[in-house]
């Protein structure tokens, strides 16, 4: 149950689910935590060696000619990489803010159908990197690449770099 708020007033901040990861409680938390996600189109996420794959509904996407609609992928990819910074904080045992600090991406072909997005850290020593950075400094980035996959044409590939933000 997603709560309410008067126009104009702060969205309330709201504590992620406790314990062993679970993505479905953490998708609906992300839906009540950031109001567009409902509508972005996300049906599964799923986690393997290292990788954040979303499947996603082509029909909350759409542009005026049937196709995706570039500004909804953007918005995907900045957030799918919030979301793995985020998870992969939480298996640290971390609790720290996550904010995109770059963003690129190539459009490659339409998306023509209901879609695959993938997200891993761009470089192998990336999260390791990442990790002596917190233990160090308590601050740092990590450089993610994104896929996005309609069938088996790739559609858009997207790097971001994330920032994880001192603890206050």
């Amino acid at each position: 149950m997603r709560p309410t708020r008067q126009p104009g007033m702060p969205h309330p901040r709201l504590p992620l689910p406790e314990g062993e990861e679970d993505l479905i409680a953490f998708q609906r938390w992300l839906e009540a935590a950031i109001p567009m996600v409902a509508a972005l189109g996300i049906t599964r996420m799923s986690q393997a060696n290292g990788a954040l794959t979303w499947q996603l509904a082509l029909t909350p996407n759409l542009n005026d000619k049937g196709t995706g609609f570039g500004g909804a992928l953007t918005a995907q990819t900045t957030l799918q990489g919030w979301c793995w910074v985020t998870l992969w904080l939480r298996q640290q045992g971390r609790a720290q803010d996550v904010v995109v600090a770059e963003a690129s991406q190539c459009f490659l072909a339409p998306v023509t159908g209901d879609y695959r997005m993938t997200c891993a850290p761009r470089h192998p020593d990336g999260p390791a990197k990442l990790a002596a950075k917190l233990s160090e400094r308590g601050k740092g980035s990590i450089e993610l690449t994104h896929q996005l996959y309609c069938g088996d044409a790739l559609c858009l590939e997207a790097t971001g770099r994330y920032a994880v933000l001192p603890n206050a």
